[in-house]
Formats: C-alpha cells, sequence, structure tokens
C-alpha cells in the first residue's frame, strides 16, 4: 500500500462567534495515500474551507489529529509548523497569489527563499525548472500584468512545485478563469499527478471530481461520504473538444 500523506483522525473546529459557539469540522477522519488524485467538495459552509485551512497548517483543530507525512502537526508550535508548511505543502490558490512588480522567476523562487541552504544559483535553476514544467521557460521574466489569467495560475503552480512538496493543496484553481482555461489547468494537474504528484484539490463544482480519483464530500461538518472514482476522466479530451478561443 502506498505512503499516507496525511492522516485526519476525528477533527473538530469550534468557533466562538458572540454567544454561540459554531461547529464548522464536528469529527473528521480520512487518510489521503501518496499518488492521488483528491477532491474535497461540498457546499458553502460545509466546513470545507476549515478543513482546507487545517490540511494546509494554517488552522489548528480544537481536537483531534493530524499527521502530516508522519509528522504530529497538532502539537508542534507556530514557528515549526510554518517551517513545515514550507517544506511539505505548495499552494494553489483560486486568486493566484502572485505579486504585481515581480517577474514570474522571482514568484516561483519565493519559497527558497526561506531556505538559507539554498544558493541564489541554485534558488534560480529549481525556478526555471518549475516553469519548464508548467511550460512557461520562455516567460520567466514577465511581470503579472503581462501574463493572462491562466498563465499566471501556472506560474502559481509552478511556485508551489519548485520545494518538492509531498502534497499540491490547490484551492479552487480554476474559479477566477473561464472554462477552456480552467481545463488547461485541470490537465496540467492531471498530468503533474500522473507523474507521481499527490494533489489535494478543493472545489464546490461536482463537474470537476470527475476527473480526480477520489472525492471526499463534507455537509454541515461531517464527511458525508469518501468514494474512488475507478473511471477519471481525462481533462484533455474535454479541453480538445472545446472551441478555440480567437
Amino acid at each position: 500500500m502506498s505512503q499516507a500523506i496525511l492522516e485526519i483522525r476525528n477533527v473538530k473546529r469550534s468557533f466562538v462567534m458572540g454567544a454561540e459557539t459554531v461547529q464548522a469540522l464536528r469529527g473528521v477522519s480520512f487518510s489521503i495515500f501518496a499518488g492521488e488524485f483528491v477532491a474535497i467538495m461540498g457546499p458553502s459552509g460545509c466546513g470545507k474551507s476549515t478543513l482546507l485551512y487545517t490540511i494546509g497548517l494554517l488552522d489548528k483543530p480544537t481536537s483531534g489529529e493530524y499527521i502530516l507525512d508522519g509528522e504530529q502537526t497538532h502539537k508542534l508550535k507556530r514557528d515549526t509548523l510554518s517551517k513545515l508548511r514550507n517544506r511539505k505543502i505548495g499552494y494553489v490558490f483560486q486568486n493566484f497569489q502572485l505579486l504585481p512588480r515581480t517577474s514570474a522567476l522571482e514568484q516561483v523562487e519565493l519559497p527558497l527563499l526561506y531556505n538559507s541552504e539554498i544558493s541564489a544559483k541554485e534558488r534560480r535553476e529549481r525556478a526555471m525548472d518549475s516553469l519548464g514544467k508548467v511550460g512557461l521557460a520562455n516567460r520567466y521574466d514577465h511581470l503579472q500584468s503581462q501574463l493572462s489569467g491562466g498563465q499566471q495560475q501556472r506560474v502559481a503552480i509552478a511556485r508551489a512545485l519548485v520545494n518538492d512538496p509531498v502534497m499540491i493543496l490547490a484551492d479552487e484553481p480554476t474559479g477566477a478563469l473561464d472554462e477552456r482555461t480552467g481545463y488547461e489547468i485541470m490537465t496540467l494537474l492531471q498530468e503533474l499527478n500522473n507523474k507521481g504528484k499527490t494533489i489535494v484539490f478543493v472545489t464546490h463544482n461536482p463537474e470537476l471530481t470527475g476527473l480526480c480519483s477520489r472525492t471526499i464530500k463534507l455537509k454541515d461538518g461531517l464527511l458525508l461520504s469518501d468514494e474512488k472514482n475507478e473511471n477519471m476522466i481525462d481533462a484533455a479530451k474535454i479541453l480538445a473538444s472545446l472551441p478555440v478561443r480567437d
């Protein structure tokens, strides 16, 4: 069996809002294994965002355990969590999160700046390699304003890859894109997954879950279902069927 990249064990998360306590997660348990492409989906208010922040080490559960690549994260202090997050997780956000006056190469280099053991030369080489993996090596010197939405998301994916994380966490990565560009990004994510990269993809769009190998559904802070997809849809085939933009 593949190695468990993450293990969520009876995770609960509550928030105090005035006189009321909101139970965002009410005892969620699952594992994700190396090489999986997992969609986490559900309607607004189901606990999806809270679970995302927990998986991404941006929030700690009120109770329960979260083990990332063999490390018990719920017992770690903030600084240690920050270092673990930088090494183990690559983020892709809906709105790209790029800096406006920074080149594509410099955007991708950013996660490596926190590692003093990496020289400037190696940092540049690794960033260029990541840009090559997403098909943007020839745009390394372009600013955000010189890139299309799809190209900006490719830069964000290159940035997520540069530290060779154990998992890429994608938060609605097609949400700010048109249909064709969205399928271009999903095709790229499938290609990365086919090469062995573990991807956790958060979405509210049920049409996209067929592109993943497994779907976890949440409702009212609980795990509603956890199903494997034996017939993954090839995003490249859907892309090829869509009209080409003028």
